[in-house]
């Protein structure tokens, strides 16, 4: 596909958000390197994602991004493409109009000018609203395109499970003593178990291995960069975590997964309901994404729940 004929280059991609984000937009990623195979793929996105935007190879250069407001192209020539894989706009649409784009791959929005495209549809798997925005600017992308190639480097814990109690809300996190339930039992029936999280999350970690009986050895929350975070998960017999980016990464690898979802039913963010060693969890009642306790239909999924499911998931790699 053509992308210019003036001294314009490149396509900048705006999706400056976290490890799961990134992930469902992968298939759109790839749909769009597909599209444009001669052209300087740049994704403006976190510096910290480095090192799994390499494993995806379809972007030639990461544009260190925080959030809305900061994103900083090092024009000129403007870019030839700008594409808003970041949300439905006016903000992160006005980002890359502010970069003078020849070309405007985003949704429509009444308050940004000439914003052609599809209308943003809130209920709607975030990786198929990805491939629509494309699909509705001509360019094919493929929802089922998600998986990455294990990282280079070895699992500082291999075959382990991953238990992983963090959540970015409060309306997404699973009781402490539900996942020490969770541990303890897979623990005592023969698995090696680790607790991973950020390094905000060492107590609540640290919570949960001790109410599990673990030792503190196997708390690697705080301990562990995203790229041993990765293999760790990529070599993993099974991760039982909420719905944050390390279900996505569970995903990604091909590991089996136990993810417990509310309020955010999985039909939003889940992993594709084909691939049968992942299991979504899902209580009902979609409540506040934004409240600050955690979701009652969450809290409807039990210990022996998440148990028998761990068990189904953990069989696919028997």
């Amino acid at each position: 596909m053509a992308v210019s004929g003036t001294d314009a280059e490149g396509v900048l991609i705006l999706r400056a958000l976290g490890i799961g984000d990134l992930l469902v937009a992968v298939p759109a990623l790839r749909g769009l390197r597909a599209a444009f195979p001669g052209e300087r793929l740049v994704l403006a996105a976190p510096k910290s994602l480095g090192e799994l935007v390499e494993l995806i190879d379809a972007v030639d250069e990461l544009l260190p991004t925080a959030g809305l407001g900061t994103l900083d192209w090092p024009g000129p020539p403007p870019p030839a493409v700008g594409v808003n894989l970041h949300g439905s706009g006016p903000e992160s649409t006005k980002d890359l109009t502010a970069t003078q784009p020849e070309r405007l791959i985003t949704h429509r929005h009444p308050d940004v000018a000439g914003s052609a495209g599809p209308e943003w549809v809130e209920e709607q798997h975030e990786v198929q609203r990805w491939c629509g925005l494309l699909e509705w600017h001509g360019i094919a992308a493929d929802p089922a395109d998600l998986t990455l190639p294990a990282p280079p480097g070895p699992s500082p814990a291999p075959d382990a499970v991953v238990i992983h109690p963090g959540a970015g809300l409060p309306p997404r996190r699973w009781p402490a003593e539900r996942f020490a339930e969770v541990a303890r039992a897979l623990a005592a029936e023969g698995h090696s178990v680790v607790v991973t999280g950020s390094p905000g999350e060492r107590e609540l970690a640290h919570e949960v291995a001790g109410k599990a009986g673990l030792s503190a050895d196997s708390v690697l929350a705080g301990r562990t960069e995203l790229a041993e975070l990765c293999a760790l998960i990529a070599g993993a017999a099974l991760v039982v975590c909420a719905d944050t980016g390390a279900g996505h990464l569970a995903t990604a690898f091909g590991t089996p997964s136990v993810v417990l979802f509310g309020p955010t039913p999985p039909q939003r963010w889940g992993p594709p309901p084909e691939r049968s060693q992942h299991v979504a969890l899902w209580g009902g009642n979609v409540g506040d994404p934004f409240g600050s306790e955690p979701d009652p239909g969450l809290l409807r999924i039990s210990s022996g729940d998440v148990l028998a499911a761990a068990r189904r998931a953990v069989a696919h790699r028997a």
